[in-house]
């Protein structure tokens, strides 16, 4: 690194710079030149001013992994204090989801169909959606995978009902303030763009991993984003010229929200519905790693047993439960629109 050498050197910094050279801990990069006689591969001779390629010059400034470390140390440092907030705050989420996966273990299959496919076509009044439904659910009870699928679907729909109860207000919010679209709309950025896995990493260290708030914090979290981004787009596009007429009529906010906008939204936000579904189930997958059960548990047992056909059946089941979702919240809107 003689550039930065010589950089340091200029500055006249080098005195600061080996004040702490005795104490420094020595890189892999250090370690390995060392043990091969001091004679390490030759690097660029103008490297990015990267944190390594300072600390190679001057050994004061901290190396990347002293970063990771005290971004790991400043995490544990308050993670006591926000599992204390957190814990009462999300102990209702265990609560339901377990709820729901005890009715799936205590509730027979003879009543628990039926009751399922009168609710489909309750939903969609379609004959074609119901019949399909049966179908797909008779066929994984034919090859053994309906109570895990019953499983997946009873988190992914405690998980979507738990989006769409905080994701529609938080929407609407949005829609009726710019300030607070402002503000939100960064956030919505990162929980849509962060990776799935890394959804688990911090809530690995805040719960423990047979509660089921942990899979259940990291599905919202993820599947929360579309119904409150279309909520926002569908009340913003509602007709001004409708809105003028309610405000000419004497409507107050909470009428005009109700009997207005929200009925004129209702296609977008079933549409943000849809989506928070499918991206439920996409996280129940993701989060069998930390105990979540279904049919994710199958995908991961074929995964890591190099089972193909297991992980191939269990796979096929998620598509064709994800086609029945999809096809009943469409069917849904459709009713809706047509309304």
């Amino acid at each position: 690194m003689a550039f930065y050498d010589r950089m340091f050197d200029g500055l006249g910094l080098r005195e600061w710079c080996d004040g702490s050279s005795s104490g420094a801990n020595l890189s892999m990069a250090d370690l390995l030149a060392q043990t091969s006689g001091g004679e390490g591969a030759a690097g660029p001779a103008f490297p990015f001013p990267s944190m390594d390629a300072l600390n190679d010059a001057c050994s004061t400034i901290p190396q990347s992994r002293d970063f990771v470390s005290a971004v790991e140390d400043g995490f544990l440092a308050i993670k006591d204090g926000l599992k204390l907030v957190l814990d009462p705050l999300t102990q209702p989420l265990s609560w339901f989801l377990e709820w729901a996966l005890l009715s799936v273990e205590a509730v027979p299959w003879w009543i628990m169909l039926p009751t399922l496919f009168t609710l489909v076509w309750y939903v969609s009044r379609s004959k074609v959606v119901t019949v399909f439904v049966v179908f797909v659910f008779c066929l994984l009870g034919f090859i053994d995978h309906l109570h895990l699928a019953l499983q997946t679907l009873s988190i992914v729909l405690v998980c979507t009902s738990i989006s769409i109860f905080f994701g529609v207000p938080i929407g609407i919010a949005m829609a009726k303030s710019d300030g607070v679209q402002r503000s939100v709309l960064p956030v919505l950025d990162l929980l849509q763009t962060l990776p799935t896995f890394v959804y688990l990493i911090p809530l690995i260290f805040l719960f423990s991993v047979t509660e089921p708030k942990l899979y259940g914090i990291a599905i919202i979290a993820y599947a929360i984003v579309p119904v409150i981004r279309l909520t926002d787009l569908g009340i913003r596009l509602v007709d001004q010229d409708v809105v003028e007429a309610a405000n000419a009529f004497g409507m107050s906010p909470r009428q005009k929200l109700w009997g207005v906008e929200l009925p004129l939204a209702l296609p977008n936000i079933m549409a943000g519905v849809n989506q928070t579904i499918m991206m439920s189930l996409a996280m129940v997958v993701i989060a069998s790693l930390v105990s979540a059960p279904g049919l994710g548990v199958q995908v991961l047992r074929g995964i890591r047993n190099l089972e193909l056909g297991v992980g191939l059946i269990a796979g096929l089941g998620i598509v064709l439960l994800a086609i029945v979702l999809d096809r009943v919240s469409k069917a849904a809107l459709n009713r809706v629109s047509a309304t």
